[in-house]
């Protein structure tokens, strides 16, 4: 399941996908659509272009809410809310010139219990948000 793969910190068996480029250094590895999608499709069985095509739709889904306005929870991993922030006076650090700082609305994402108990290495008690 994609779950267990990003929460072991691997990516699907098998050849790169072609479109991704390949580093000489062992470093993180960033999750990216493509990689979610041959995840669906090793551990569902979907075909290739049916399993992209599923994580397109679930990635809409989350971003046409966020744009609604409204919270985006996923059990045992987190929510993702929009904040909306006043205008505000700013300061450039280098001059001290204030600029204002025009409103705007921003992305928050916070972690449920139980992922930062994952991410610690250590067994999480529930399924708790």
């Amino acid at each position: 399941m994609v779950k267990s793969e990003l929460a072991a910190g691997s990516h699907a068996p098998g050849p790169a996908p072609s479109n991704s480029a390949t580093t000489k250094t062992q470093g993180p590895r960033t999750i990216t659509r493509v990689n979610l999608a041959e995840a669906v499709y090793q551990q569902v069985g979907l075909s290739r272009k049916e399993s992209a095509a599923l994580v397109e739709m679930v990635l809409d889904e989350m971003t046409n809410r966020l744009i609604a306005g409204e919270p985006v929870r996923l059990s045992s991993f987190g929510s993702f809310t929009v904040r909306h922030k006043g205008q505000r006076i700013g300061r450039n650090p280098k001059t001290g010139v204030e600029v204002p700082i025009k409103e705007r609305r921003v992305l928050v994402f916070k972690s449920s219990n139980l992922l930062k108990a994952r991410i610690n290495g250590q067994l999480a008690e529930g399924g708790d948000d």
